[in-house]
């Protein structure tokens, strides 16, 4: 809250030019809370619809509800005028970065069974190529 206030008092003396895209990325976190940010991101402002990325369909759901309570704290902190309205979209799942092939094998130490063994870091290795892949196509 407190670097939003910032910004918004530079703005003020005119010692900073913000563009409404960069305002509404600086005022968002302070608006929802920490924990929501991180869940969640604005993405882009047309005009003064804020369209905000979320995981799923649920927390669009339960954003959605919530948007009268979220638009009347970011009016209080931004003012009024820059951001009127809010849509959810569901993006891209969130994923933590993958480990290398190789943890594999880290992983099959416990498999006594030698076949069984190759097995699973064979299909460990494929399947991470295949999310790798994935993950090309999505971006």
């Amino acid at each position: 809250m407190q670097r939003t206030a910032r910004l918004l008092a530079k703005i003020k003396d005119g010692a900073a030019k913000l563009s409404s895209d960069e305002l509404a990325v600086a005022v968002w976190p302070s608006a929802v809370g920490k924990r929501l940010a991180n869940r969640t991101g604005p993405l882009k402002l047309y005009g003064t619809k804020l369209v905000v990325d979320v995981e799923d369909a649920v927390w669009q759901h339960q954003l959605t509800t919530l948007a009268p309570q979220i638009l009347a704290k970011i009016k209080q902190i931004a003012g009024p005028g820059v951001i009127e309205a809010l849509e959810f979209r569901v993006g891209a799942p969130r994923r933590l970065p993958h480990t290398a092939i190789d943890s594999a094998g880290e992983d099959a130490d416990g498999i006594s069974d030698p076949i069984f063994r190759l097995l699973y870091i064979a299909s460990r290795a494929k399947s991470e190529k295949e999310d790798k892949q994935r993950m090309r196509i999505s971006a």
